[in-house]
Formats: structure tokens, sequence, C-alpha cells
């Protein structure tokens, strides 16, 4: 019975943070970390909200370091920058 309290009082802590970051990021920080963000409609912001509160450890961490957006890692992108790894 603890370790279920315990779990149900972590998550609403988790929450709680996340919702408290994700109201001012999702009106500064997401065109900071992705600037096709930045032009997003209100409603673009109202949908990436319940993600942003419940990502938000790994978006304060881009958003602080000032982060662009992930560079995508395929082999046909390193094929196309000639570093293919054979």
């Amino acid at each position: 019975m603890h370790i279920a309290q315990a779990l149900v009082t972590a998550a609403a802590v988790h929450l709680s943070l996340g919702v408290a970051f994700a109201l001012p990021f999702v009106r500064w920080g997401v065109g900071r970390i992705d600037p096709d963000a930045r032009e997003g409609t209100w409603g673009f912001r109202v949908l990436i909200l319940p993600g942003a509160a419940l990502l938000w450890p790994l978006l304060l961490v881009r958003w602080v370091r000032g982060a662009g957006p992930p560079e995508e890692r395929t082999p046909h992108k390193r094929e196309l920058r000639g570093g293919a790894a054979r």
C-alpha cells in the first residue's frame, strides 16, 4: 500500500511540475528549441501542452542549453554527408 501511495504522489508531483513548466514553455521555449515552431498558432501550442507537461525534464534541458532541433542520424543522411560507416 505504501508503494502505491508513493507512486501516485510521485506522479502527481511530476505532473504538477510539468504543468508549471509547460505553460511558459509553449509560450516562449518551444520557439527557442525549434525555429519552425516560433510561428506556431495558439492551436498548435494547445496541442503540444500535454506532451510538454509529461516530457518536461527533457524539454527543460533542451531549453536551458538552447539546443536547436535534433539532427536526424540515419544511414541516408550519413551517406549524403559522405561519412557512411561500413
